[in-house]
């Protein structure tokens, strides 16, 4: 099984990046499943049911949420309709949507799974005790897992990969919108990342108008971000699993420039 996860999409600029680059990365690099964070994808801040729509036209197969699942209201009744859109597993109980699946792919199975971290975030469940209880009600269904882990502290996110090493296919950070260069196969077999990047504008402070920023940090007073225009990024990893264990073999990081001509 091979599967792509794509970084946080932001805006306009960041769909632009799927709708042109999506297929032919799929095509190349023959991926069976794709994964993307969307939490941004509509103006930069959550995301709609059109939204949505228009990404899973591109080729991908789920969409991974974050902090951000709540900005756009009409996702609070549309998110319990969608089975291919998945929220923090550790929101409260009775949060609307679901935080973890199992889907068909090409006659495997295979589970995703979406957690948030609490350092600087939102103080939700631990999201450790939430992946030991999804991981129960999934054994035995599937080898198969991978874990999009969007929080902002990179020692939160190290920690989890090394909670789930062995547990899980793949421990994915989403959330800082920075790629990083650190993935590797951890000991016992699972991949990790601690931030697969953004795939939105890339001549930006992650994902918005520079200058909007600088203001913000200049005079500390309120600024209305905007979605930075412009050339685009295309952030993912490509991740290669066993499927009779659930192993990761390889990880690899994608980082596409648009021309700026």
């Amino acid at each position: 099984m091979r599967i792509l996860m794509i970084g946080d999409i932001v805006g306009r600029p960041g769909r632009r990046a799927v709708r042109q680059t999506l297929e032919t990365i799929r095509q190349e690099l023959k991926i069976d499943m794709i994964v993307a964070n969307g939490e941004n994808a509509a103006g930069g801040n959550g995301i709609t049911a059109d939204v949505a729509s228009e990404i899973y036209k591109y080729g991908v197969d789920v969409l991974t949420m974050g902090n951000h699942v709540w900005d756009k209201k009409e996702i609070i009744s549309y998110i319990e309709k969608d089975p291919r859109m998945l929220r923090p597993a550790n929101y409260p109980s009775g949060s609307p949507g679901r935080g973890a699946a199992i889907y068909n792919i090409n006659g495997t199975d295979v589970g995703i799974v979406n957690l948030s971290g609490r350092v600087y975030l939102s103080n939700l469940d631990c999201p450790f005790r939430a992946a030991d209880e999804i991981l129960e009600r999934m054994s035995g269904q599937t080898k198969i897992i991978l874990v999009d882990f969007h929080a902002e502290a990179t020692s939160e996110k190290v920690a989890l990969g090394w909670y789930l090493d062995g547990k899980v296919s793949a421990v994915l950070g989403t959330h800082t919108h920075i790629q990083t260069g650190d993935e590797r196969i951890l000991p016992k077999g699972t991949a990790y990342i601690t931030d697969v990047g953004m795939t939105g504008p890339r001549n930006s402070v992650i994902g918005v108008k520079s200058h909007l920023v600088l203001e913000k940090f200049l005079t500390q007073m309120p600024v209305r971000f905007e979605v930075a225009d412009g050339p685009y990024q295309f952030n993912a990893v490509v991740i290669d699993i066993e499927n009779e264990t659930g192993r990761a073999s390889s990880i690899r990081r994608i980082f596409n420039n648009e021309s700026s001509d």
